[in-house]
């Protein structure tokens, strides 16, 4: 009964691990990512956007100025539709000290 019990507690603190860290890893995906002002390692928490691609935008940003929407970033080379798609939702296009979402 004593072997029973263990087990039980040990499956309960495994699960409320679990929860715990799903919800972690919700909360930091909920906050949307501002694609005209984020560097490249705050580009690169959005899931699907790794260093190349994070650096690919902030060059472009740098030598063209702000997006002016989220589909703009398909003129960076390897951005497509299926990648706006994705990210659409985690990621915002706004100036500097602006919190309009596009």
């Amino acid at each position: 009964m004593n072997g029973l019990r263990n087990k039980l507690f040990a499956v309960m603190i495994a699960a409320c691990f679990l929860m715990v860290f799903m919800a972690g890893s919700g909360i930091a995906q909920s906050a949307k990512v501002n694609i005209n002002t984020a560097s490249v390692e705050e580009l690169m928490q959005i899931k699907g956007i790794g260093k190349v691609y994070a650096e690919r935008i902030v060059s472009y940003r740098e030598s063209n100025g702000s997006f002016g929407s989220i589909e703009d970033l398909q003129n960076i080379n390897g951005i497509g539709p299926k990648t706006i798609e994705r990210i659409k939702d985690f990621v915002t296009v706004s100036e500097a000290g602006q919190d309009t979402a596009s």
